[in-house]
């Protein structure tokens, strides 16, 4: 196969980018880079996810990590997805509030979008019914500011929060982070994606 083109795409986030917990450690990220390149895509993919990363650190790290990738010639493009970290309570107070959360993910796509493509996914739920009620909620406001910066964005939160097959790879693991079947599912959500660049070259 003849491979066309040369997309670097930065995959920025969270513990759920990075593939936490995947015993093939190839997460979402690894499993959509496959695929583009068996569709005859010439793609570089760079995850650049860390566990427990919330919306403050990757407002603080996403654009020097990102150029130190985009030196070489080629199509530079960026995926966001983070959140769910943001949404932790810790010693009776959320890692990142609701509305400074909103505030990064602004900020972040705001410059991102002037730079390069981009799009973001949604944070994903993590098994426990108060903070995934928090993740519902910060999804939507995410999705509303997405809109009105004209960022695609696919809520992932309300897919998966009630999905069989993820509650159960998350409750098999360590009750936040699926497996390998887990990671596939999300995947498939991308690759069904119409947003998505790396579609079938006919």
């Amino acid at each position: 196969m003849n491979l066309q083109g040369d997309d670097r795409v930065c995959f920025v986030g969270d513990s759920f980018v990075q593939g936490t917990w995947d015993p093939e450690c190839r997460g979402w990220v690894g499993r959509v880079a496959a695929v583009a390149r068996s569709r005859g895509y010439n793609i570089t993919a760079y995850n650049l996810g860390v566990r427990k990363d919330t919306s403050r650190d990757i407002l603080g790290r996403w654009e020097a990590e990102c150029q130190a990738r985009f030196r070489w010639e080629g199509t530079a493009r960026v995926v966001f997805s983070f959140g769910a970290n943001d949404m932790t309570e810790e010693s009776g107070r959320l890692r990142a509030p609701m509305d400074e959360s909103v505030a990064n993910f602004k900020a972040i796509l705001s410059a991102a979008k002037t730079r390069y493509p981009v799009l973001t996914l949604g944070p994903l739920p993590v098994g426990d019914d108060d903070q995934d009620r928090r993740i519902l909620a910060l999804c939507a406001r995410y999705q509303s500011v997405a809109k009105d910066l004209d960022v695609p964005y696919l809520p992932l939160a309300s897919f998966f929060v009630h999905h069989p097959g993820w509650r159960a790879e998350t409750s098999a693991n360590d009750g936040s982070h699926p497996g390998s079947a887990g990671y596939g599912l999300l995947a498939d959500r991308v690759l069904e994606w119409e947003e998505w660049w790396f579609g079938g070259r006919g």
